[in-house]
């Protein structure tokens, strides 16, 4: 794999991994189940559909653009957390 590959790859995990962890926030707070159970979803499918298409290359501009659509929906969760908070 080469370096911009590896890079996306390592993005998509961590988004992965973050989606996990806020799973087990909002089932411990029982809230935002729904969106953290849908996240997980969209991030399966999304990623395994892009990857089928782009024929496993983590550097394809649609697997590029599954990975910042879920960047930002991290950001929309941030936003949403300190709009809470105030």
């Amino acid at each position: 794999m080469t370096r911009e590959q590896k890079l996306w790859a390592f993005g998509a995990a961590a988004l992965f991994l973050l989606a996990l962890g806020f799973l087990g926030m909002a089932l411990n707070a029982r809230g935002m189940r729904v969106f953290a159970v849908g996240w997980i979803a969209l991030q399966i499918f999304g990623y395994v559909g892009a990857l089928k298409m782009a024929k496993g290359d983590f550097a394809h501009p649609l697997f590029k653009s599954q990975v910042m659509l879920h960047v930002v929906a991290v950001s929309l969760l941030v936003a949403v957390t300190i709009r809470a908070f105030q």
